[in-house]
């Protein structure tokens, strides 16, 4: 009997599971080859959400990682004994490098120094990225292992491609998590860019441009495709040669990716021609903010009516030269609003008692508290897209890479201010805190560039999930991707089309007044005959 009634009622066991247990997971299992620094910030966000879903991830790290940690709640590491070339030494140095030459004063000169330099270190880093690949490559042991693991796909940020590579030769689904590439904005790789509308990064351009700042713009392309050729594609063509075979193409192996997951959205990138596996998760890592820790939140109410203002240069600048820091501080000092500066070093020697320096703050959390009125801030993506997020105008003071671009989309909106590293002092910084504060329109330009944001039918981190798991179920994405990468550049820019019909066109005229010129002769025959 107890059987006849198990039987009877199972349907209905399995129904009320059903409504008990709305989505299926499907346990995955993800290979993440990532970015150190602010890029791993981001990667983790998505690492921490796979895991939440079921998914199994392994994390491809070296041994001198900075912010990959080897332990984990939320992923296993395959850790490498090799140099990254992406360790905390080198990007302090090679940041207080770039910053010594940006003070040198703003000039052509100035600008040319800047590129080759992050050029050169580029350069470095690539040839350490080949060597921790060849040191992988030549595991047996760990690649036999990768293999067998059976990955779903690989996740990586292609800033550097070690984990492009690495997929290729694994022959897995590749989805990208992604800005930059090695080779400049992620949409140059993958999307029609054309240069009459499409800045370039660096040109600090909008898409309403000149004729002049059209020709800046194709240089700086030129440019761009210069050091591509000459400092990038060098470093990894024996590489790719050795483990990919004669055939495979650099370019190519970027735009065989299944999808890429862009950390932009349209509220803050120029509009521009996409593709269909290109999907926009900007603002992913924003959340609503949580309460703070005591001794923050009191120092934030203490300020009363005045509000708080919040500075933060990132995860890669710890800390400004000395002299330019104590003129920012004695500027803050001035101040009836409170300060909270994420600063490491020597404490400058003019701050205010209305400013308390940290090592670290809940960045997002400050910026969600309502008593927040402004964001100096580096323009890092990522904090960007927080302030957007959260409503918060922004006081830029860029420094490097596309810092300043960033800042730039934002000012071009009216939502913010830049301010330049070779001319600021005290004087300067003091009324670009108090202009963004006193004009309301910054405030209601960013908050409305926050509702634009939040105007969406599904959360930015909930779509990227989603099509992390597509290419998951479907073991790739190849009918969202183009063929065009496939094409000889002759063939993508139909040069060889323009010639054919080009010469057609040329048979036909020569044709024609051959023609022309014959009945031309005969006529006159005919004319001399009758009159001889």
């Amino acid at each position: 009997i107890n059987r006849k009634v198990i039987k009877m009622n199972w349907p209905w066991v399995w129904i009320m599971l059903c409504f008990l247990c709305p989505t299926v997971v499907y346990g995955g299992k993800v290979l993440v080859f990532p970015v150190d620094g602010s890029h791993w910030v981001n990667m983790k966000v998505i690492i921490e959400e796979l895991h939440s879903r079921g998914h199994q991830v392994s994390v491809v790290r070296s041994s001198d990682s900075w912010y990959i940690k080897e332990t984990s709640l939320f992923y296993t590491s395959v850790t490498l004994d090799i140099e990254s070339g992406f360790d905390e030494d080198f990007i302090t140095k090679f940041v207080a490098r770039l910053l010594e030459i940006q003070r040198e004063g703003k000039s052509a000169w100035t600008r040319f120094k800047l590129e080759m330099e992050q050029a050169q270190k580029a350069s470095e880093m690539y040839e350490k990225t080949c060597k921790m690949l060849e040191l992988l490559f030549e595991s047996k042991d760990l690649i036999q292992s990768l293999k067998e693991a059976k990955y779903d796909l690989v996740l990586t940020d292609p800033a550097i491609p070690g984990g492009v590579i690495l997929a290729h030769y694994l022959k897995l689904p590749l989805v990208f998590n992604v800005r930059w590439t090695t080779h400049g904005e992620g949409h140059f790789s993958i999307a029609p860019s054309p240069l009459s509308y499409v800045p370039m990064t660096g040109t600090e351009l909008s898409d309403k441009m000149s004729f002049l700042e059209r020709i800046f713009n194709t240089i700086i392309f030129v440019f761009t495709e210069y050091q591509i050729v000459h400092y990038v594609l060098p470093n990894y063509a024996g590489l790719l040669e050795k483990y990919l075979g004669p055939d495979a193409d650099y370019h190519s192996l970027f735009q065989a990716a299944d999808l890429w997951l862009m950390r932009v959205d349209f509220v803050f990138e120029y509009p521009r021609p996409t593709m269909p596996n290109v999907v926009y998760m900007g603002g992913f890592q924003c959340k609503p903010a949580k309460p703070l820790p005591q001794h923050l939140e009191e120092f934030v109410q203490s300020s009363g009516e005045h509000g708080v203002i919040i500075m933060s240069l990132g995860t890669l600048i710890g800390e400004l030269p000395h002299d330019l820091a104590n003129e920012i501080a004695a500027a803050f000092a001035k101040l009836p609003q409170k300060v909270i500066w994420r600063y490491k070093g020597d404490r400058p020697a003019t701050v205010g008692n209305n400013t308390l320096l940290v090592d670290w703050m809940p960045q997002n959390d400050l910026l969600g508290h309502p008593k927040i009125k402004l964001f100096v801030a580096h323009g890092g993506t990522n904090g960007v897209q927080e302030a957007i997020y959260h409503g918060v105008p922004i006081l830029g003071l860029p420094l490097i890479f596309d810092q300043r671009d960033n800042i730039f989309r934002i000012e071009v909106r009216g939502a913010g201010k830049i301010l330049d590293i070779f001319t600021v002092n005290e004087d300067i910084f003091f009324q670009g805190v108090q202009e963004v504060l006193t004009e309301p329109s910054y405030r209601m330009n960013m908050q409305r560039l926050s509702r634009l944001h939040r105007d969406q039918p599904m959360k930015p981190l909930d779509t990227a999930l989603f099509w992390i798991e597509f290419v998951m179920r479907h073991k790739g994405a190849a009918h969202l991707r183009t063929e065009s990468y496939r094409l000889p550049w002759y063939s993508y820019h139909s040069v060889d089309v323009m010639l054919l019909l080009a010469g057609v066109v040329l048979i036909i005229l020569v044709t024609f007044v051959a023609l022309i010129r014959c009945l031309c002769c005969k006529l006159c025959l005919r004319t001399k005959r009758k009159c001889d």
